[in-house]
């Protein structure tokens, strides 16, 4: 029989996520999961999250950066993508190794 589960306890925040999310792009630029993983939510919200922040951003004189996805097979980079997210395959040589796009954040 396996041991019982201990049900989550979520860390105690001093900042909201997206300001966390924020503080941690602002340091070096990060990929998604790497996001995920220091700020403790699920990599799915971090789109959300930074979706948002893409947009409340403008407000603030600042900009989300994007550095584009990659195909590891023919090195074809994403540049017009809009969306935040991976591609799921290369549209020139229809790979699916590719890398995660990388954000940051910049001001002024």
């Amino acid at each position: 029989m396996p041991p019982p589960q201990r049900p989550f306890v979520a860390p105690e925040r001093t900042e909201t996520v997206r300001e966390a999310i924020r503080a941690a792009i602002q340091e070096r630029p990060l990929t998604a999961r790497e996001v995920s993983e220091q700020v403790g939510v699920s990599e799915r919200d971090v789109f959300h999250h930074l979706d948002h922040l893409a947009r409340s951003a403008r407000a603030q004189g600042s900009k989300l950066t994007v550095d584009p996805s990659c195909c590891l097979a023919c090195g074809f980079v994403f540049r017009e993508r809009e969306r935040l997210t991976k591609p799921g395959s290369c549209p020139s040589c229809r790979a699916t190794r590719i890398s995660p796009p990388r954000f940051g954040w910049t001001t002024g």
